[in-house]
């Protein structure tokens, strides 16, 4: 994993010290992003070594609560993480295999943000999930094979 300058500076940017498992982490999910806890945690300890579940937990915690880190949150799904912020972009999953891919706004500059009923909410984010299935998943439905759904 290669860790980059900007890692160092977004961390100080956001207050918080820069340490190793927080660069780890931060390098795991910018070259495996949707990652899931488990598998940063195998990101990271390929990395350091040793280092503790609780430890990865935290470091997840703390840089999603600074805006380094984005968590997603699916239903039946464990949560994901990636290092793409602020774009207000969306996400489609794979029903059979769960993988995940980014998906920019439809139309504009973040269209969604508009809702047709704000109830008196000030709206500054939108979650839109597209489920179908991915290509693999299709063409393996197609010729009888099975995809595996580690990512």
């Amino acid at each position: 994993m290669t860790t980059l300058p900007d890692d160092r500076s977004a961390l100080r940017g956001a207050n918080l010290r820069v340490t190793r498992p927080r660069l780890a982490v931060l390098a795991a999910l910018r070259e495996h992003p949707h990652a899931d806890t488990d598998q940063v945690i195998q990101h990271v300890r390929a990395e350091l070594g040793t280092v503790s579940h609780q430890a990865v937990y935290d470091v997840l915690r703390a840089l999603t609560e600074a805006g380094l880190l984005r968590r997603i949150q699916t239903a039946g799904a464990p949560a994901r993480y990636e290092s793409r912020v602020g774009d207000n972009h969306h996400h489609v999953i794979c029903r059979s295999c769960g993988a995940i891919a980014d998906v920019d706004c439809a139309v504009g500059h973040a269209p969604c943000l508009t809702a047709s009923d704000d109830h008196g909410f000030t709206v500054d984010e939108a979650e839109v999930v597209y489920w179908g299935t991915c290509a693999d998943c299709a063409a393996a439905r197609t010729d009888g094979t099975t995809v595996s759904t580690s990512t």
